[in-house]
Order: C-alpha cells, then structure tokens, then sequence
C-alpha cells in the first residue's frame, strides 16, 4: 500500500527524477548514472521551512560527499541576504568545492530568493519551449552576475507511487542544470581530470548565449544568458572558451507536449538533490554532532505548560504571592532542583542565539545524570553575570537520531541523543578569566588586568561568533571542539591575549597525520598585534580527532609565530 503524498512530496519527487530517472523507466533523467541522494527540508505535514533547516540539508548534503547541490526552491530576500546559518552553509560548499545550483524562483518580478542569489550558487531561470524566458520567471540584480536560463516549460517528472505529470517553472530548469554540471564532472573524471564542480559552475555560466537585444529592459530578464550544452562541453575539455561567436544556439530539451498545467509557484519547497560524480555518497542520517550554544527547553504543547504552571511553587513579587512563571528559566530551575525527574517533561534544546537548532533526548543508563547536569547548566545560564558560577555557552556532543521534535512554537527541530554526561561543558567564563589572569601574572613584567580579562572576553566572543555553526559536519565539529580546547587551555592562549595581540582568524584543514580508521583535522587560531602589523603572528594549533562521539585531540596544542 503507497502512503498518501502531498504537493511537496510530489514536487521532490519530480525534481529528483529530472535528474536521475533512468532510460529505460518512463522519466529519461538527465544524469542517469550519477549517484544522488535527497536530503528532505520540506515537509507535507508543516506549512513551510525555514532558512535553518535548509542549511542544515546543505551541511549534510556536503558530508555525504556532495559534488552538486540541486534546490529547487529558496525564500524571497529583499536585500538578497541570507540568514547566518544559510550564507555559512553556502561558503561551506564553496569552501569545499561543491557546487550549489538553485532556483530563481517564480514569483514573475525583479526580485531574488536566497540561496540563488547568494556568491558561489548558480542560480537558475526558466525559459519557454519557444526559448524566451517564462513570464514567472524572476530576474534580479544578483542574477546578471551569477544566473542562467534553462528549459523550464513542459519538464515531464515522476509522480509518486506511479505515472508521470508535466511541470513548468524554475524548480524544473534547476534540476535540468544541476544534471548536465553532473555529466561535465564525469567527463573530466574520463579525461583524467580533477572534478572541480566550481569551475564546472563557472563554465556553464560563462558558455551561456548572451542577449543580443539592444533593450536593457528585455536582456536583464535573460539573465547573464542561455544555457548552452555544447559550448560548456567545449570549455571543460579545452579550457578555451570563444564567448564572441556562440558555436550553437543555446539548448533546447524538445520533449513531449505538455498533458498538465504546473502551479506557477511549486518551487517555494526547497527539495534538495545531491549528486555525486564519483564515490558513492555516505548515508548522513546517523551523523554525530558536537555543537557550541545556549541550552533552553520549551514545552511542546499548551497542555504541558499549564501543567508545570500548576505544579510549580507560586512566588513572592513585592509582597503577594503569585502564580508560577514556567517561562522564567530562573523559576524553572528552582522547580527542577527540587523535583529533578521533571524534567524529563520538558523537551530540551540548543540554541544558536534565540533559535532552536536540536532537541536533546538523554538516553541510556546515565539519561539521569544527563539530566541532572542540564539543570545545573541552565542553573549556570540564569545566574548573574558576575557570579563565578556563571555559564555563557554549552558544548553539546550528541548523536542524531533520525527522530524529530515538535515545539510549542510549531518548528520541528532533529532528535539529539546524548549517552553520557562525559562531554557536556558549560563555558563558565570567570573561572576561565580568573585562570587566565593568574598565569598572565606569571609571566615576565607588569600585567594588565583589567586588559587581560577584556581581551579573554572579546576573544571568547569572537570565537563563538566566528565559530557558530551546525556541529554537524566533521569540519564543524573540529571546529568547535577547538573552540572548546581554547577555552580550557586559556592558561596557553593568555600568553598571547596578555601581550595585548587579538584573534585574527580561524583556519580548519585536513590534517595530514591521523591514525588509521580515524577523522583528523587541524585548527588553527590566529592571532595578530593590532597596533603592530609589523610585530609576528602567533599560531595555535590543535588537531582533532572527530571520529568518535566525544572529540579527542592528539597530542598537545601546538604554537609558533610567523610572520605570514
């Protein structure tokens, strides 16, 4: 028995058959021997997603080996930017090569949706069986530098559970493109050739037929131009590109005529296809996570908060007494130190900043010392500033567990579980400054204290924010344990913090040394004198091994200046 399928199920599956229906099946998909793999952001049982939730696909996408990223869909952007967790899921790819195509959407106006609009995506109109670019179809500023058209009209695809259904818009040009990058990756692997899935972007920008109407007006909507197969071909396997004379017209995918009429905007579901040119990908959904935020909790339905409502103590305000405030966490933690097994009621979460990014389950034989430890840390959360006891940040290790949660607010967020306590920091900042002031003390010459402490805090601030991420990615995970080794070897970091230099920035690399079966990285932190470009760098290294739950590193953090 096939389960019901909504629109956006529907939408995905078509998209990704456009890509990898075979040619012997009733859908002749463009790159059919390709490997993929659909990473759902959108669901039929939630009225939309969220910026978050498709940057979370990306990063996952890009873990499972990713050569090309296909969305088709996106959120419409005024100004053309991001979310941070989305502009930092997009250079991620582009950091690691990977090529993100992208939906321009069909909304028929000079507008823009992110991620098409953002540096390093191609983005992707859609062109008319007569070759002219489709009324829904938008075009935007963004778009002239980064943007191509591809046949859009009439794209036949898969329809869940059987048959097949003609769809126009750019959701359907997307993956047209996103395909015929694939091909160019497996004829450089033929050709003997490194994949480079940015330059194969490149080319199939660059080989697009250019307007040659003398109306300015006409040619924005073409965007930078039409896709062209043949003259992308010829860029990849001879790197020589003759953009003044087009070698063919641009490309034109005939097919059958169309049996149905497409909804104009089925592409706000960001469906996502990954495809691989060469190994084949790895199944993400079991990944581990080591993720730096704000711990919250949050209620999951009316019926749970009037509950806590009813069972916390009522509190003194100015006198009178009145009812419990489940909202205030400080509340919260009174209630909890003093009937701990509550809180196995509340649906915990991390956050980045104000937003829920995982909800944490313990699990196991020390689910009740997890437990425990979580009310201390929002104990530590809500304490005061000053107080030694104070906890700005959590580190969280954990497993993804397949599962979601639903929150009071509607939002679905992923199932974090958590085995054991062993891993679950709290960045108790004034120990850490106290710590750090003493063995600046200890070194040669007059401290600073109050410059000591100001720099420690800024530094431990811009780490966090430079850092902010996911935690789901092996890179992300170097990273934020890295970020985790610099707040607990600060003894080794305030050398430099008192000699007044300042972050200046934060590599990651794979490490050349690692043991077998093992995933190692490298973390750099750099730090510079602000007052004296001239004055050596200093570099901290640490190398991190993320294979496990818990990151370890190996061996000590090492560091040395330079002058680069």
């Amino acid at each position: 028995m096939i389960p019901p399928q909504g629109a956006k199920a529907a939408h995905g599956t078509a998209v990704a058959s456009v890509v990898l229906g075979q040619h012997e099946g009733p859908i002749r998909g463009v790159a059919p021997r390709c490997r993929g793999l659909s990473v759902p952001v959108f669901s039929d049982q939630r009225p939309k997603t969220s910026q978050l939730e498709l940057a979370r696909g990306i990063e996952l996408a890009v873990d499972a080996g990713a050569h090309v990223i296909n969305i088709s869909g996106g959120q419409l952007s005024p100004s053309g930017d991001a979310e941070d967790p989305l502009a930092r899921a997009v250079r991620f790819c582009a950091e690691r090569n990977v090529l993100v195509v992208a939906a321009a959407g069909n909304d028929g106006c000079f507008c823009v949706h992110v991620p098409a609009a953002l540096p390093a995506v191609l983005a992707v109109g859609a062109l008319d069986d007569a070759g002219e670019p489709m009324p829904m179809s938008n075009w935007g500023a963004a778009y002239q530098r980064q943007g191509i058209l591809a046949p859009g009209q009439n794209i036949r695809g898969a329809v869940p559970g059987d048959g097949t259904a003609d769809h126009s818009g750019t959701s359907f040009a997307t993956p047209i493109v996103a395909g015929v990058a694939a091909l160019l990756l497996c004829l450089q692997l033929r050709n003997g050739q490194v994949p480079d899935p940015l330059a194969i972007g490149a080319a199939l920008r660059d080989s697009a037929d250019p307007c040659e109407l003398d109306d300015p007006a006409a040619c924005a909507r073409l965007l930078t131009g039409k896709l062209n197969i043949e003259r992308a071909v010829h860029a990849v396997t001879t790197n020589d590109l003759d953009l003044e004379n087009p070698a063919v017209p641009s490309c034109s995918c005939g097919g059958e005529p169309a049996t149905t009429v497409a909804e104009p905007n089925e592409d706000v579901s960001p469906d996502m296809v990954v495809v691989s040119a060469g190994e084949p990908v790895k199944e993400p959904w079991a990944s581990l996570v080591y993720s730096l935020g704000v711990l919250g909790y949050d209620f999951g339905s009316e019926a749970r908060r009037d509950s806590f409502k009813q069972t916390m103590a009522p509190v003194v305000v100015d006198g009178t007494t009145v009812p419990a405030n489940p909202y205030d966490a400080r509340q919260m933690v009174d209630h909890l130190t003093a009937t701990a097994s509550e809180a196995r009621a509340l649906v915990w979460t991390l956050n980045l900043e104000l937003t829920p990014i995982y909800a944490i389950d313990p699990v196991g034989a020390y689910a009740a010392d997890v437990y425990e430890l979580l009310i201390r840390l929002l104990a530590g959360q809500v304490a005061a500033e000053d107080d030694s006891q104070f906890i700005e940040r959590v580190a969280v290790p954990g497993r993804l567990s397949g599962r979601t949660a639903k929150l009071f607010s509607g939002q679905v967020v992923p199932v974090l579980e958590i085995e054991q306590r062993r891993g679950l920091y709290g960045w108790e900042v004034n120990r850490l400054v106290t710590a750090a002031i003493e063995a600046a003390q200890a070194l040669p010459g007059d401290t600073d204290v109050q410059a000591v402490s100001k720099s420690l805090r800024e530094f431990l601030t811009r780490v966090y924010y430079d850092l902010r991420n996911l935690g789901a990615t092996s890179r992300d995970r170097a990273m934020n344990f890295a970020a985790t080794n610099a707040f607990q070897a600060a003894n080794t970091i305030a050398s430099a913090v008192s000699l007044g230099m300042a972050l200046d920035a934060i590599q990651v690399e794979k490490s050349p040394f690692g043991r077998m079966d093992s995933d190692c990285w490298d973390v750099k932190l750099r730090f510079f004198d602000p007052e004296n470009s001239r004055r050596a760098k200093r570099v901290f290294r640490f190398t991190i091994d993320v294979s496990d739950s818990l990151p370890v590193t190996l061996g000590d953090v090492r560091e040395w200046s330079t002058s680069d």
